[in-house]
């Protein structure tokens, strides 16, 4: 598609989780408002693309209502006079299955699906052209190990780096080109991991059993990545996760949610990237003081998600009760004072980070005196694989 003009210029989103709830609470007017604020942007900016990066929904198999959701906020985008290109890939969120029904139909309409194993004859890639020249999308949905060590040779795919760059060397992106990589992984830049917020910790592996290196992305002229909650790059400027619209937990409450902008020009030039300004409403945040100071503090942020800890050494009377009557959305009420804090010191054990595989070897080491051969290390390695595997599919 050509689109004239100087430089392709793209939204980079991620991880709309549709369908999701934060402690019981549904979030779906939260999103709505988000979403209609992205379009309200799409119809201003006239971007070529929005690019989507994965985690769609917040479930294999989402609530009913989030299919409609995410067919509404599909159409705010492409119903404006110059509609953009629209690109999306699964996450591990998504139902690969789910995320792609009716992707034919919609690829005539301009939005352009990548949901499961990536195929072995390549990954999809959507091509958009200016003066300068072809803009090449590659669209790489997320992948585990297991996803992909079939189309490989024996030995080849050991760990997710090893299949993420046994898939992208199938590709031969021109060098001429511009190419940008929709990627849903967690990479990490020569071992240093970027930032991390609660709700997202819980699909992120212990050991760093899911890192790859950004090194594998050095082929494109940016990375729109997906995955983590937080707007950051990733060693390199046009390497970068976007973060999410919305606050997913109060881990969030500091984050400043936005839209990614990127601009790519000529070839060689740095991709330029700005941000636009999203407001999250309710807020999420947490409030910490004895009980009078914050039921005082109720009249800036009654509305909001809050997550309430109490300081008063004596537990006060009705204390839920008073909080109920001027917080509309309490996350949870907790105590720290010298009493708690005394039980936690008490309680405190310090445990040992460990991967499945490191725990499982320390098991093996005690009960049979020996430790485990590289073979076998290996042959469980793929167990454990399999089994996480199978816990979200």
């Amino acid at each position: 598609m050509y689109l004239g003009g100087y430089g392709v210029k793209f939204f980079h989103l991620s991880d709309l989780h549709i369908g999701r709830q934060l402690n019981g609470y549904s979030l779906k007017e939260s999103q709505e408002r988000a979403f209609s604020q992205i379009a309200a942007y799409v119809e201003a900016e006239r971007p070529d693309a929005v690019l989507i990066c994965g985690d769609i929904y917040d479930k294999m198999v989402p609530a009913a209502e989030a299919y409609p959701m995410f067919e509404a906020f599909l159409r705010m985008l492409t119903e404006g006079e110059a509609a953009p290109a629209v690109l999306v890939i699964s996450g591990n969120h998504d139902s690969p299955e789910r995320l792609s029904y009716a992707a034919s139909f919609l690829e005539r309409h301009n939005i352009h699906i990548a949901a499961g194993r990536p195929s072995p004859e390549g990954l999809k890639k959507v091509t958009l052209s200016d003066a300068y020249g072809p803009v090449c999308f590659y669209l790489f949905p997320f992948i585990r190990p297991g996803h992909v060590r079939d189309q490989f040779g024996e030995g080849a795919v050991t760990d997710y780096e090893s299949a993420f760059r046994m898939v992208l060397e199938r590709e031969t992106p021109d060098p001429a080109a511009r190419n940008v990589i929709l990627a849903h992984q967690f990479f990490t830049a020569a071992g240093a991991r970027p930032g991390t917020c609660d709700s997202e910790t819980a699909v992120l592996m212990a050991g760093g059993l899911d890192n790859i290196d950004v090194s594998a992305l050095g082929a494109f002229d940016y990375a729109a990545l997906g995955h983590l909650h937080g707007a950051q790059r990733v060693g390199e400027e046009r390497f970068r996760y976007c973060g999410t619209a919305y606050p997913y937990s109060v881990s969030e409450e500091f984050h400043k949610k936005s839209v990614t902008v990127v601009t790519l020009a000529e070839k060689g030039a740095p991709a330029a990237i700005r941000t636009l300004p999203l407001v999250s409403e309710p807020g999420v945040r947490r409030v910490r003081g004895t009980l009078s100071w914050v039921l005082e503090a109720a009249q800036e942020n009654g509305d909001d998600y809050v997550s309430i800890t109490l300081t008063d050494e004596l537990e006060p009377s009705r204390f839920r009760e008073q909080l109920e009557e001027r917080y509309a959305r309490i996350l949870d009420i907790r105590f720290d004072n010298s009493r708690t804090k005394r039980r936690l010191t008490e309680e405190m054990e310090h445990i040992e980070e460990q991967s499945p595989l490191e725990a499982f070897c320390q098991f093996y080491e005690t009960m049979r005196a020996c430790p485990m051969t590289g073979r076998q290390r290996d042959i469980m390695q793929k167990v454990i694989e399999e089994a996480m595997e199978g816990e979200t599919a």
